[in-house]
């Protein structure tokens, strides 16, 4: 078995343990079962007392191939003995590791971090030496190249170490950016708000798997927040988030502060931004102003980013909810009743709501009409009366096949108009945010099925009256007396396809003559008439389309077959010979 090292922390290299009990060496001796060090004190110890800050590394000796070591984040009191030993007492990197029982790399680590030079003494020359000069030059005129294509160059000028140990030289000599400080911005009641959407996973709807988004708005002055949850962070749901923002703000700040998102800016060049137009027509209709924050500043939208941690932290979680309308009622009961009671970080003396108060008499008056924020979009209806949207299939009437309409959308409404008459709605459907759902009317699929059966009925009159002229007086009375005009017409094509039309023509007029109109007189008829005429019954299915099949056969007496069986007179000889018999 390999030997093991076991260091502890805050006790030099090869010093006895301070128990007086265990009689275990730290160095080569101490072990989890021998003096209990692995669950945090020596045998001799009470057990509420427990050494601070200790650490077992356990590595390998020198020669064997591996090893493991445990370890745990360096503390900040650690952090600051490592400064202090490492500038004020000037102590080498490998004596602070010795004192502390850190490894060297974790000492070096830390002091780089600190953002000052560590002063390492080298015992040897190292093989990146002699690269040192380029790998500073590279570094300061591209601060955040990768270590993995420095080494990929410094490798192409002759450099033969490793990529890991590369790594670690990166880390200490890569330029450290001083910490940037920021200015506590001071809002006026009423001046600002602050918007951004946040994504909060994915739900399932049916076979539908769909994006979950937030609309956040918040009032920077007094923190008030608005929550609203979508499936989509498409322009339309940005623009009903503004909406039901100002409803529940029931006032509209001076000044929207947005992120560089699609809905709001379309292109910005330093600080020139061209906004998109229908976030200008809502600023417009609610007479605010929008204005983009600079790009990657999060902080300049601070308010806003915490709301939606907030939201994530303190309502999303463990939250359970039947619908979208559902969780948004959930989210506004939070806005209300558990936001707007916290604290106002600039006026611990206030809550939200009481800063709101006094925030409210400052913002602009709503108008008297809402911004419209149906989502528009034109389709193309093909052969079949419906138009597809958001991956779902939604009815209209028959008589709009083959034309372009256009579908008005909402969360919970869709419906279809036709452009050129706006004021008509042919069809309005409940959304579903389910995918390959088909959303019917049945009014439009039977009117539709009315006309196919009014087509079959046209048709089958078109060939009967043409060919047969008394069904039309035939069709007349029937009509008249309230009859199935459709079961009539299929039984005469039928007949008209089995005996013909001279023959069909004949038994309905015989049938209108004695006013028996039905199916069952003409077949009586029928039959009559080909019984009449010497013909057999006709063949409802066809069984071959020989044409010696149709070959009409007369009939003939039966009895002639008698006489084959009849002998002649002189069938036997007067010998009485056997004679054969002769047919």
């Amino acid at each position: 078995m390999e030997s093991k090292e076991a260091t502890v922390v805050g006790q030099p290299v090869g010093a006895a343990p301070t128990s007086e009990s265990c009689d275990a060496q730290v160095v080569g001796g101490c072990s989890a079962d021998g003096c209990g060090q692995a669950n945090g004190r020596h045998h001799g110890d009470r057990p509420s007392e427990r050494p601070v800050n200790l650490e077992v590394e356990l590595a390998a000796d020198a020669g064997s191939t591996g090893g493991m070591t445990m370890r745990r984040p360096v503390t900040a009191e650690e952090t600051a003995k490592i400064l202090s030993l490492h500038h004020a007492e000037q102590w080498p990197v490998g004596t602070i590791g010795a004192q502390l029982g850190r490894h060297h790399d974790t000492v070096e680590r830390v002091l780089a971090q600190s953002g000052l030079v560590v002063q390492k003494q080298s015992i040897r020359p190292r093989l990146v030496d002699h690269y040192i000069p380029f790998i500073k030059d590279t570094l300061h005129k591209y601060p955040r190249l990768r270590a993995s294509r420095l080494w990929s160059m410094t490798k192409l000028r002759g450099y033969p170490g490793s990529k890991s140990g590369f790594r670690a030289i990166v880390a200490r000599l890569r330029p450290r950016h001083s910490a940037e400080a920021f200015l506590r911005r001071v809002v006026l009641p009423g001046q600002e708000a602050q918007v951004d959407w946040a994504h909060f996973g994915k739900i399932t709807v049916g076979r539908a798997t769909r994006d979950l988004w937030a609309f956040v708005m918040v009032l920077s002055y007094s923190r008030l927040r608005f929550l609203r949850f979508s499936m989509r962070a498409a322009m339309p749901s940005f623009l009903a988030g503004h909406v039901e923002a100002f409803r529940f703000f029931t006032a509209a700040p001076r000044t929207i502060l947005y992120d560089n998102l699609k809905s709001a800016v379309l292109e910005r060049e330093g600080d020139a931004v061209r906004y998109h137009p229908t976030l200008l027509g809502l600023a417009g209709h609610y007479r605010f102003e929008p204005r983009a924050c600079a790009p990657y500043r999060p902080n300049e939208k601070g308010r806003v980013e915490r709301a939606i941690r907030d939201a994530r932290e303190n309502f999303f979680v463990a939250r359970e909810f039947k619908s979208l309308t559902d969780l948004n009622e959930q989210g506004r009961a939070w806005c209300l009743e558990i936001a707007a009671e916290r604290k106002v970080p600039d006026a611990p003396e206030k809550t939200c709501q009481t800063a709101f108060s006094e925030e409210r008499p400052r913002m602009i008056e709503l108008p008297d009409d809402d911004f419209p924020v149906e989502e528009r979009v034109l389709v193309r209806v093909g052969k079949t009366p419906y138009v597809r949207f958001d991956r779902n299939d939604y009815s209209v009437p028959h008589t709009h096949v083959r034309r372009n309409l256009m579908v008005i959308a909402t969360d919970d409404r869709v419906r279809v108009i036709d452009p050129d008459v706006q004021t008509e709605v042919l069809a309005d459907h409940v959304r579903t945010f389910d995918r390959d759902q088909r959303v019917e009317t049945p009014v439009h699929l039977q009117a539709l099925i009315e006309q196919k059966r009014r087509a079959h009925q046209s048709r089958g009159f078109d060939r009967l009256f043409s060919v047969v002229p008394s069904s039309q007086t035939m069709m007349d009375h029937i009509a008249e007396r309230g009859g199935n005009l459709g079961a009539t017409t299929s039984g005469l094509l039928q007949m008209l396809d089995r005996v013909g039309a001279q023959m069909l023509d004949r038994a309905v007029a015989e049938v209108v003559a004695h006013d028996q109109m039905n199916l069952r007189a003409i077949h009586h008829v029928l039959d009559r008439l080909r019984h009449e005429a010497g013909q057999p019954p006709p063949l409802s299915v066809p069984v071959t389309t020989d044409a010696r099949a149709a070959v009409q056969v007369r009939p003939h007496e039966l009895s002639t077959y008698d006489r084959l069986h009849q002998r002649p007179n002189n069938d036997s000889n007067a010998d009485g010979g056997d004679h054969d018999e002769t047919l």
